[in-house]
Order: structure tokens, then C-alpha cells, then sequence
């Protein structure tokens, strides 16, 4: 059960649809970066929030009653972009933008791109 809903979500959409209204621009704006950077991503509900796979678990975002957040999956990337995430909200790796804040495309487009080549080379060391 989503703890914003009696109802689980089956794709994005209903899944961003649930959320208050001020939390709904940036999951959308998050969606957009996400699939303009990485076009071939699947996208998925997993443990009830949006999933966006490349080659594994890319990223994920969600929201909780604060804020708006990206999980990214790595809490090694997290710890090694300390410097770029000064002053960013963090918990373990998990990065919150307040909602109605202008999200910080730059960083994020950063982090995908860390993400994807993450993936890329764990897909490759499996081969």
C-alpha cells in the first residue's frame, strides 16, 4: 500500500498523479532529465516509487512529506561528489530538492551521467 494512497501505482504517471500538487512539476522535471540523458532507460515502479533502468537500477525518485527526492542508487557516487553536493539535502544516497525549488539540473545530469557509466561498466564486467 503507498502511503499516500490506498492505491499502489502501476506506472509513473498514476504514480506522480497521487502526489500534491506542489511535489508534481519537479518528479516530472526529474522524469525529463532522466529520459533526455538516458532515452533507452525502462521505466518501472519498484517498492512503490518511479525506477529508471540502464542495464540495472539507473536512478529513482519519489517524494516523502518534504521533499522531492532522486535516489541514486550509490552511496559510493554520493560519497565521492561530496564536494559537488555541498549544500544539497542528503540522506545516505539519497539527494531532497524542496519542492517548488528550481532542481539543480547541472548536478543532476552529472549524477546520471556517473550512474550510467557505473551500469555500463558492471554490464561489461559480466559479459
Amino acid at each position: 500500500m503507498s502511503r499516500h494512497n490506498e492505491v499502489t501505482p502501476h506506472t509513473i504517471d498514476e504514480y506522480i498523479a497521487m502526489q500534491p500538487e506542489a511535489f508534481q512539476p519537479a518528479l516530472h522535471q526529474l522524469r525529463s532529465i532522466i529520459k533526455a540523458l538516458a532515452p533507452q532507460v525502462i521505466e518501472s515502479i519498484s517498492y512503490q516509487v518511479p525506477c529508471f533502468k540502464y542495464h540495472y537500477m539507473l536512478v529513482g525518485i519519489g517524494v516523502n512529506k518534504n521533499f522531492c527526492s532522486l535516489y541514486t542508487m550509490s552511496p559510493p557516487l554520493v560519497k565521492k561528489m561530496k564536494d559537488d553536493l555541498k549544500g544539497i539535502k542528503l540522506s545516505g544516497a539519497t539527494i531532497h530538492f524542496p519542492p517548488g525549488a528550481s532542481l539543480p539540473v547541472t548536478l543532476i545530469e552529472k549524477i546520471l551521467r556517473a550512474r550510467m557509466q557505473e551500469n555500463e561498466v558492471k554490464a561489461m564486467s559480466k559479459k
